[in-house]
C-alpha cells in the first residue's frame, strides 16, 4: 500500500469526521432552540388559557345578566356558539403551527451533502 493512498484515506476520514461534527453541532443547537421554544410556548399557553377563560367567563356572565330576562337564554346560546367558533379557530391555528418539521435545517444540510457526494460519483 502506498503512502499517498494512506494519506488520502486519512484525509477522507478526517473530512468525514469534521463534517459529522459540524452536523451534530447544528443538530445540538436546533434541539436546544426547540426545547427553549417549547418551554416558553407551554408557559405562555397556560397563562393565556387561564386569563382568557377568566375574561370570557366574567364577560359572558355580564352580558347574560345585562340582557332582558326573556332573551337571556338566547344570549347565553349565542355566546356559547361564539366561544365554540373561537375554540375551533385556535385549535386549527395550533395544528397548523405544529406541522413544521423539527430539525428541518439539519435534514436540509444532510440532503445537500448527499447530493454533493452523489455528484462526485
Amino acid at each position: 500500500m502506498s503512502l499517498g493512498l494512506v494519506k488520502t484515506a486519512q484525509d477522507l476520514v478526517a473530512n468525514a469526521l469534521g463534517l459529522a461534527r459540524t452536523r451534530l453541532d447544528l443538530l445540538s443547537t436546533e434541539v436546544q432552540e426547540l426545547l427553549a421554544r417549547l418551554v416558553l410556548l407551554m408557559i405562555a399557553s397556560v397563562v393565556a388559557i387561564l386569563l382568557g377563560a377568566l375574561a370570557f367567563g366574567f364577560g359572558a356572565v355580564a352580558l347574560v345578566m345585562a340582557a332582558p330576562a326573556e332573551y337571556r337564554v338566547w344570549v347565553a346560546a349565542g355566546l356559547a356558539l361564539l366561544f365554540l367558533a373561537a375554540a375551533l379557530f385556535f385549535a386549527w391555528q395550533v395544528r397548523r403551527d405544529t406541522q413544521q418539521r423539527p430539525f428541518a435545517a439539519s435534514i436540509a444540510e444532510l440532503e445537500r451533502d448527499l447530493a454533493a457526494l452523489k455528484a462526485r460519483e
